[in-house]
């Protein structure tokens, strides 16, 4: 398994996906204005709205780096939420153009599209495919909204030039009377679009409110407290994200009659584990908790 990249490499992976999508936006809106295709139009506009989207996704990962200050003491991780819901917005805005073209070159007569517009998809379906991949392995283990973001615009913009693959073919084969095909195909591409949208917005707003990560995450980091010498249990664990770092607050139980140094000592142990473990943990707040059982001998 490949090492996670560094906070300053992870900002950048969105400008991967911009040179990307620019080459590929221009590609296709010249290939879709000689080719006869709105649906490779469509898929040019919605590569140019995630020229903005990545930009936008850019922007907040730079932001979230940011070192806490005295007037920001958690940091500027919501940044990256943030981004995340712009993306978001930017998905179903980009839907929501795409939509009321397609319906328009629906009702109005057209050419067929020329056979070479399907190369153009068959290779802009590889490139954004692979590229979406990429772009999510990068937040492997970040849990990253704004790169999941990012990586989705990417697939969306793959199963769009799918969809007018399809539509493309279809009229290709049926022939005249068929010409409308390739712009049902974009049609429907932007219910994937928006669905997607939706999708990333739920998650940014979960972020935004603070909704605890997944149960497997939160049991972990039970389990790294539990495994600290001294600590009897934990009676209560928090967990919150903000950007890619989580930030914990914890109640370890200890034993009753330990010193007020001791204890501190041992919730020092346990911060620090927390903190040097793989769930990049910000900062960790830990409780002591008196447990009533009988002091144990060495």
């Amino acid at each position: 398994m490949s090492q996670p990249l560094s906070d300053h490499d992870l900002a950048n992976v969105p400008l991967v996906g911009v040179a990307v999508n620019a080459s590929l936006a221009t590609v296709k809106i010249i290939s879709g204005v000689f080719g006869n295709s709105y649906a490779l139009i469509a898929d040019g506009i919605e590569s140019s709205a995630d020229i903005v989207s990545s930009l936008v996704v850019w922007g907040g990962l730079r932001i979230a780096t940011r070192p806490p200050t005295q007037r920001h003491p958690y940091g500027f991780g919501k940044a990256e939420t943030l981004a995340g819901a712009v993306a978001a917005f930017g998905i179903l805005a980009a839907a929501g153009v795409i939509a009321f073209q397609s319906v328009h070159e629906i009702l109005t007569p057209h050419h067929l599209p020329h056979w070479s517009t399907l190369l153009v998809l068959a290779m802009v379906v590889a490139i954004k495919e692979a590229l979406a991949r990429w772009v999510m392995a990068a937040g492997e283990g970040t849990e990253s909204t704004a790169l999941e973001g990012d990586a989705w615009h990417h697939r969306a913009d793959a199963l769009t030039s799918l969809a007018a693959f399809v539509g493309i073919s279809i009229s290709l084969i049926g022939g005249p009377g068929y010409e409308p095909a390739d712009d049902w195909a974009a049609l429907v591409a932007c219910l994937v679009i928006a669905w997607n949208g939706i999708a990333l917005l739920r998650r940014a707003l979960r972020d935004l409110l603070d909704v605890s990560p997944s149960p497997l995450i939160v049991d972990d980091i039970r389990a790294l407290a539990s495994q600290v010498d001294g600590v009897r249990g934990v009676e209560k664990c928090r967990v919150r994200k903000s950007g890619t770092n989580f930030f914990v607050e914890i109640h370890v139980q200890v034993d009753g009659h330990l010193t007020v140094h001791e204890g501190h000592v041992i919730g020092g142990k346990v911060r620090r584990a927390l903190r040097e473990s793989s769930h990049r943990i910000a900062d960790a707040i830990v409780h002591i908790e008196p447990d009533s059982e009988p002091r144990r001998l060495a």
